[in-house]
């Protein structure tokens, strides 16, 4: 009997002990409280790559040989809103085949797919990249320096690799990625 009242004693000194423990380092946090990196109900609210890969034109299985991941050099963003800051009339002039979202423009790790790939349309090609008219091109909305992806927009771009070079046999090493994610996705 008095086995099971310690045990009774130690239970609740444990749980009044991590309970007043997470009110301290809720108060002491600058702010709210997030999902996290591993937060599964925000992931799976998203379309998924292979969903977000398909487009309105017919796709030639040959058609792309290499993937390039870039930062948007932004804070935020999607579509329209990249189209507007670069001076194009309407979207369908913003020079890539997908954008990522940081949860500023767009929902954390959403996969816009541009009108550029819902036509095939090749991109022009950039000053240090390998573009060309068999490239596809995907935008993360982060600067990579002051504003890093988010921890869902990594998980993202490597779900949308892994889709598209299943589809397209885009070999490992026609994949590029900014130097800070060059990582590259674990098959």
């Amino acid at each position: 009997m008095a086995n099971q009242l310690r045990v009774w004693k130690v239970l609740i000194v444990l749980l009044i002990s991590m309970t007043s423990g997470a009110i301290l380092l809720m108060s002491l946090s600058a702010g709210p409280l997030s999902a996290g990196p591993f937060c599964l109900s925000s992931y799976y609210r998203l379309v998924s790559a292979d969903t977000a890969i398909h487009s309105k034109a017919t796709q030639s299985h040959d058609r792309w040989k290499r993937i390039e991941i870039f930062y948007s050099e932004t804070r935020m963003g999607g579509i329209e809103w990249l189209a507007s800051i670069n001076g194009f009339k309407d979207a369908k002039e913003l020079d890539c085949h997908f954008v990522i979202c940081n949860g500023h423009g767009g929902k954390d790790g959403q996969i816009q797919p541009t009108e550029k790939w819902q036509e095939q349309a090749s991109v022009q090609p950039l000053r240090n990249w390998y573009s060309g008219e068999e490239t596809i091109r995907v935008c993360v909305i982060a600067s990579g320096e002051s504003c890093h992806p988010t921890d869902c927009q990594i998980k993202r771009v490597d779900s949308l690799v892994q889709a598209l070079s299943r589809r397209f046999d885009v070999p490992p090493n026609g994949i590029h990625y900014p130097g800070d994610m060059s990582r590259g996705p674990s098959y």
